[in-house]
């Protein structure tokens, strides 16, 4: 099972409004607990030989976002926007010496970079995962970011 499979779960689970589910195949099991406050994922991934298990503890917090003016919205209706898969630093360039990945304006395709997430001292590439034209850049440079948190606009036209 990988990242995005378990992230998609958890958001199946949120929304579906259960209050705990657990899953158990092979090699991994997964309990997530959701409450009125919190949700908090638990994932036990089988070791190799000789190393212990290790359980990983994370809770999710959901990302409120302001309401907007009628208007404003349906403007934006038409972006689709870039979401950080992790929870993490957001990066907009490879290294401090190098330029960013997209400016305002660029053209991206699915597999295009568009920054950088730092989680636990590892840089995840986020790739674009849709085709159009960067409209906004929504994240400042070296900010964290949550899980699902809009990073970009993107204009699918």
């Amino acid at each position: 099972m990988d990242l995005k499979e378990i992230q998609n779960l958890i958001k199946f689970v949120a929304k579906s409004g259960a209050s705990e589910v657990k899953l158990e195949m092979e090699d991994i099991k997964i309990t997530i607990k959701t409450g009125s406050e919190k949700t908090e994922t638990t994932i036990v991934q089988q070791a190799p030989m000789g190393i212990p298990q290790m359980a990983i503890a994370a809770p999710i917090v959901p990302v409120e976002t302001p309401v907007v003016a009628s208007e404003a919205k349906e403007e934006v209706s038409n972006y689709i926007e870039i979401t950080s898969p992790i929870i993490g630093t957001f990066y907009r360039k490879p290294s401090p010496d190098k330029s960013v990945f997209v400016e305002v304006g660029d053209t991206v395709s699915t597999e295009t970079v568009v920054c950088m997430v730092e989680a636990m001292k590892l840089f995840n590439e986020i790739e674009a995962e849709v085709s159009g034209k960067i409209v906004k850049v929504l994240v400042e440079d070296g900010t964290p970011v949550e899980f699902g948190q809009p990073l970009f606009l993107v204009d699918p036209a």
